[in-house]
């Protein structure tokens, strides 16, 4: 008799264990599609129409040191023709309406530095198919940058906000708290070095955003939805038994860019020089580890 209820109490627990697993959690050995980020400064520079691109007279730029990324939007596209939002939509991080309009809630933004994991969802969630562009939609990037302040050369961090809008109520760079509190669009940047901080807003409209797909399938202005084409395509059948890996590889050759008020290329935020481009300069999606 008392082994009879051990039994039925080793079912009862195995059952419970089993009943209180969350069905929506991918398994222990199920395959993923995990995305990484890359930051090649000698990647090529690219404008809107995903062409290489020059510098305008009276500007100037230099290469970026990006520490770390977010991005509110990924989708995986099977051909030059799919409109933005007809593709497998991988990724769509949160958004809020507290600063008035629909804006992204930077405070629940993922951040991932140099070929970081950004996300990882199971492989079964993705759509079986065969995926020849990628497109993101980047909302914040963070790095280091050199500024000309009291006639000498210093390292400063930059934010910049690349989102077509974005919630922020604060952030901080390198101990100095920005407190915004408010909706700030497509183009806000802060700078801070040794106490000393800088904040503006690029012109509209003035944030590149390469786009080769710009004639069959084009995006809204102020979106920062990049597009990149894989080389040899991606191909998810829906019976993988492994992870793929896609590595998303951002230019940021050349993408911080400025007017210049004394023309020695140097940023002298302190002389009044505005930023006007902090756009990430191409994309390329690179599949396997």
């Amino acid at each position: 008799m008392k082994s009879t209820k051990v039994i039925l109490c080793v079912l009862a627990l195995s059952l419970f264990a089993c009943n209180s697993d969350d069905g929506n959690a991918p398994l222990e050995n199920e395959a993923k599609l995990i995305i990484k980020l890359n930051f090649d400064a000698n990647q090529t520079r690219l404008n809107n129409l995903g062409q290489p691109a020059t510098i305008p007279a009276g500007n100037a730029t230099q290469t970026p040191n990006i520490r770390q990324m977010s991005a509110n939007y990924i989708e995986f596209a099977p051909n030059a023709t799919s409109l933005l939002g007809q593709g497998e939509i991988i990724y769509e991080g949160p958004e809020t309406n507290a600063g008035g309009d629909l804006a992204i809630d930077f405070q629940q933004a993922i951040l991932a530095g140099q070929d970081d994991t950004f996300l990882e969802v199971p492989l079964s969630s993705v759509s079986a198919g065969n995926y020849d562009w990628v497109r993101v939609s980047l909302s914040y990037q963070e790095g280091d940058i050199m500024i000309r302040q009291s006639n000498t050369d210093i390292t400063a961090t930059l934010a910049s906000f690349l989102g077509y809008n974005n919630y922020i109520t604060s952030f901080d760079l390198n101990g100095n708290t920005f407190n915004v509190n408010d909706d700030v669009l497509q183009g806000f940047w802060a700078v801070e070095a040794f106490g000393f901080t800088a904040q503006g807003q690029a012109p509209e409209g003035a944030t590149t955003v390469p786009n080769p797909l710009f004639d069959t399938s084009p995006v809204p202005q102020g979106s920062c939805v990049v597009t990149g084409q894989f080389e040899n395509g991606l191909s998810i059948s829906g019976d993988e038994t492994e992870d793929v890996v896609v590595t998303l590889s951002f230019s940021i050759n050349n993408s911080f860019e400025w007017t210049e008020v004394n023309s020695d290329g140097k940023f002298e935020p302190s002389a009044g020089e505005q930023v006007v481009d902090m756009g990430l300069r191409g994309l390329i999606p690179l599949v396997g580890n």
